[in-house]
């Protein structure tokens, strides 16, 4: 009797000692100090620049409304995605061309690759003070998106409105990890000036943070694997029907050859 205890003993002790096992894979930022607060300079963030198939949305104004309107596209957007409301069609805005250029009314062909937004900006305000009193341009990159799947709560697409977004905010965008997912082996994938970038994150660690590909480029996509836990709940629920279905399939033959 005392051996059956012991052994029942034993098997409880295993099953809570792997699940303390476990647990340790799950919390996010594991090296930071908790108990007391950490103070660290921001030094790896880089503003986005415009690439090649970006479209940038310009808005003009000056002392003179009617001619500040020639340079304007219609900026208006529905629900997080580029529709101009009056006519129902995606609005265009500036594409930027395979050679970086967008072509501006008056201006002509304007290069715009490798610089940022606020840079644009600035160049094209000097631009137009040849045809406008005191222009302001404010420029926004409108198909800012990125991409979020694997082993989250709400995998998808989804636009982002600031330029300065980051992985952490992307993961909460798709309701966050699942309890199933490998949290030290989530993968990001870049392109950026013609190259494909694989970069493997590590959640765990809260040196996340001080990561150059910590903040966001436009068509990132984040990968998050599932464990092997996810694939045994999935593959025993299968094998389970499997031999239910075997099961009903033999008594039905019994049955069926018993009143023939």
């Amino acid at each position: 009797m005392k051996a059956h205890k012991l052994f029942y003993l034993l098997i409880v002790f295993a099953i809570l000692n792997s699940s303390c096992s476990s647990y340790k894979d799950i919390p996010y930022f594991q090296d930071l100090d908790r108990k007391n607060a950490t103070i660290e300079k921001i030094d790896n963030f880089s503003p986005l620049t415009i690439q090649p198939e970006d479209i940038i949305g310009i808005n003009v104004s000056s002392l003179n409304p009617e001619a500040s309107a020639v340079f304007n596209y219609n900026l208006n957007r529905v629900n997080g995605n580029n529709y101009d409301n009056s006519v129902d069609n995606p609005v265009v805005g500036y594409l930027v061309d395979q050679d970086g250029n967008i072509q501006i009314p008056l201006i002509g062909t304007m290069k715009v690759t490798g610089y940022t937004t606020s840079e644009v900006s600035k160049n094209l305000q000097t631009m137009l003070l040849k045809y406008l009193k005191e222009p302001i341009v404010n420029i926004r990159l409108l198909n800012f998106k990125i991409s979020v799947l694997g082993d989250v709560m709400n995998p998808g697409v989804f636009t982002l409105q600031n330029e300065r977004s980051t992985i952490a905010e992307a993961l909460s965008l798709a309701g966050d990890l699942n309890i199933t997912a490998i949290r030290t082996d989530v993968l990001l994938i870049r392109e950026i000036e013609g190259e494909r970038k694989f970069i493997p994150i590590d959640l765990t660690s809260k040196e996340i943070f001080s990561s150059p590909h910590f903040y966001l480029k436009n068509n990132d996509v984040i990968y998050v694997q599932p464990d092997k836990t996810k694939f045994a709940t999935v593959d025993r629920g299968y094998r389970t029907a499997t031999v239910a279905l075997s099961a009903l399939s033999v008594l039905a033959i019994v049955f069926s050859a018993l009143y023939r």
